[in-house]
Order: structure tokens, then C-alpha cells, then sequence
């Protein structure tokens, strides 16, 4: 299977038909139907390493603020607790919690309920432990690589360059940033050289590094998707655009 990883931005992005979600529903025609889904979200961002474990995980409605019709999106794709004990096993010695407190939030559903609006493929969730350093979330996702020749889609969503600070909220035409271009043509270029120790140093990348990942809650599932990836795979960026001049909305599919 491929690894993928979505440039979610913003919520409504579930309701919407746009040139980013025509764009998810092309990556899905472009690879092979999985078995299961696993996905990194950032928005699971806390203490430790946590997987869902339930029959049947509950759609999070994890916002504020957003119209009611958001609210009323379900996403009811099973579990497969069988995968989250083989997630466990790859991670071993590392102690992954199996929860039954979470489930499917919107970096996961906004995303595949484009990509598999059936919701009929399994998936599971994969908490991102905010106590841990860079290294540590890209060593993982090289432990889950093997996930990929047993059927399952690595699913990592996050945003490259995420910092809402900036953002132009409720304005449709804004010209990007300098600093969110410069960086993001920079990360695309480390991506396809396969760089990905920079990309992981990335708090030494200087000034437009910082403005672009004020926090890394979005960044760090990059990280897990580059760290399955092959180095025979072919990198390409199928959906493109910086959304509200500060929003990096690039998917990134390394393909076998």
C-alpha cells in the first residue's frame, strides 16, 4: 500500500466540494482498496501513545464554532481491534494504551469521508504522545512500515505549514505568505531528495520554519508518514494550495 499524508485545514472541508477534497477523492482512485486505515491525526495530540480499540469507534465532533451541519456528519466506519493489538505488537517495548475514550476526530474523518464515503473500510487511531521529541514520532512511523505489505493505508494528517495566527478567517482570496511559500517549497524539495533528517530537525530551518509550525501538533504526522515510506517509493504532491495565506494544504503520497 501507499503512505499518505492529507493536508486537512479547515473542518467545513467535510462538507465542502473544493479543489482539495476533488482532490483527496482523485488520491483515493489512485491506489489500491485497504484492508483497514490507520491514521496519525493531530488533533489526538497528548501525554503517551494511544490506539482505539473499539468495535465501532464514535465520530468527534472535536470544534467549536462551526455550523450546525458539521456537528451532524457521521462517519460510522468500524474498528479493528485486531489491528490496534498489531499496531501495539510493532511498537513493543513501547507501551501503547488501548482507548475506548476517543475515536475517529475530523483530522481523520473530514479527510476519508471524501476519500471512502462509504465508510465501510475499518479504521483505527493512532494518538501523537506530545512529550516526545521529532525523532521519536518519525522512528515510529519507520516501526509501522510494515503495516503497508499487510493491506493497511497509513493515513497522516496534519497540515505542513499550520499557524492561525495569520490566518485570514473568512477571507477566500489571500495571497499566501512569503515565509509559508518559502518553506513549503523548501519541504517539498527535502521530501523529494528524501532529506527527511532536515525535515525533522526542523526547529534548526530558521525564521520561516518557526512562523510556519508555531506549534507541532499538525506538523508531526508528516514525520510518521515520511518514516514509512519506502526508499523506492515515488514521492508526489496531488493536492495543492495555501489556504487563508497561512494554511498549507499539500498532500504528500509516496507510492510503492
Amino acid at each position: 500500500m501507499p503512505v499518505t499524508f492529507f493536508g486537512h485545514g479547515n473542518p467545513l472541508n467535510a462538507l465542502e466540494e473544493n479543489d482539495y477534497t476533488r482532490g483527496w477523492r482523485r488520491m483515493a482512485n489512485s491506489f489500491p482498496r485497504p484492508r483497514a486505515v490507520l491514521a496519525i491525526s493531530a488533533h489526538w495530540y497528548l501525554p503517551g501513545v494511544a490506539i482505539t480499540a473499539q468495535d465501532a469507534p464514535p465520530t468527534i465532533h472535536d470544534f467549536g464554532g462551526f455550523p450546525r451541519a458539521l456537528y451532524e456528519v457521521q462517519y460510522p466506519a468500524p474498528g479493528d481491534p485486531g489491528l490496534a493489538a498489531r499496531v501495539s505488537e510493532l511498537l513493543a517495548p513501547l507501551s501503547v494504551m488501548p482507548s475506548n475514550d476517543w475515536g475517529l476526530d475530523h483530522g481523520t474523518w473530514a479527510v476519508l469521508c471524501h476519500v471512502f464515503p462509504e465508510a465501510d473500510i475499518p479504521v483505527i487511531q493512532l494518538s501523537i504522545d506530545d512529550t516526545q521529541p521529532p525523532e521519536f514520532h518519525y522512528d515510529l512511523g519507520r516501526r509501522l512500515r510494515p503495516l503497508r505489505d499487510e493491506g493497511i493505508l497509513i493515513v497522516a494528517s496534519g497540515n505542513l505549514i499550520h499557524n492561525l495566527h495569520t490566518y485570514a478567517w473568512g477571507r477566500h482570496q489571500t495571497t499566501p505568505f512569503d515565509w509559508a511559500v518559502r518553506f513549503e517549497t523548501q519541504a517539498r524539495s527535502l521530501l523529494l531528495d528524501r532529506r527527511f533528517d532536515l525535515l525533522v530537525a526542523y526547529e534548526s530551518m530558521g525564521r520561516d520554519a518557526q512562523l510556519s509550525i508555531p506549534t507541532p501538533d499538525h506538523y508531526l504526522p508528516l514525520l510518521y508518514a515520511c518514516g514509512a515510506s519506502d526508499d523506492g517509493d515515488r514521492t508526489s504532491f496531488p493536492v495543492e494550495g495555501i489556504d487563508g495565506g497561512s494554511i498549507s494544504m499539500l498532500s504528500v503520497l509516496f507510492t510503492p
